[in-house]
């Protein structure tokens, strides 16, 4: 963060010192920076992904409020990622079908959503409120016409300098993931989830889609990183 501004170094630092999450208003008291301007640091910050955001209930009655906490990473992550990632083997498709496999693993041991999944747009609040946890920051689109599934932006990635490099292993692990994630609150054999990398510069999109009665994807063969596995495990 050398090039980084001081407000954001300060935010970022208070975060980590913090206990809970804080919003952009407690933060903006706590700085005696305007809240817009805050909001620009953690929404810079959470592109970055060095903050992630967080749903809170609301004060009073309204809307739930978004907190922001620090991402903790331990020294040499994405080194023992790498690590891992190499060692998948050789074969691209075998490599993709065990990252797939690892994210339905990581889901499995989420806590299930509250919230049960009938519909895609079902699947797709799940998907944000969970991801959000995770620190992807994702966002609904301001337009979707659903033509190609219920779209679900990831502004911000945990392993993003390992994906540029590692697509298929990191994105095959955040696509099990998702599926897990659906799978899990109730989706399996509703709604399945393809995802598409670095879309738009840094962002990535899920795109949420009704499942076939035998439970495989209704859309046409995706990109290799988002390659379905036979019988959805």
């Amino acid at each position: 963060m050398a090039n980084d501004s001081w407000p954001r170094r300060r935010l970022l630092a208070i975060l980590r010192d913090a206990s809970a999450p804080l919003d952009a208003q407690e933060l903006a008291k706590m700085t005696g920076q305007h809240v817009t301007t805050v909001r620009f640091h953690l929404d810079v910050l959470t592109r970055k992904s060095l903050v992630r955001q967080v749903q809170q209930p609301p004060r009073g009655r309204g809307r739930p409020r978004i907190g922001y906490s620090a991402v903790q990473r331990s020294f040499g992550y994405l080194e023992l990622a790498q690590v891992l990632a190499d060692q998948l083997g050789g074969d691209r498709l075998r490599r993709l079908d065990a990252a797939i496999a690892a994210g339905r693993a990581w889901a499995a041991k989420l806590t299930p959503s509250a919230e049960e999944v009938r519909t895609v747009e079902d699947a797709r609040t799940v998907t944000l409120a969970k991801m959000a946890e995770l620190g992807f920051a994702p966002e609904k689109p301001a337009t979707d016409d659903g033509t190609q599934g219920a779209a679900v932006h990831m502004t911000a990635c945990p392993m993003r300098e390992l994906a540029r490099n590692r697509t298929d292993v990191v994105c095959g692990v955040h696509l099990g993931l998702l599926r897990g994630i659906i799978d899990n609150a109730g989706g399996r054999g509703r709604v399945d989830a393809s995802l598409h990398p670095f879309v738009d510069g840094d962002q990535c999109v899920a795109r949420l889609h009704a499942a076939r009665a035998n439970g495989r994807n209704t859309t046409p063969r995706p990109p290799v990183s988002e390659r379905p596995t036979a019988g959805r495990r």
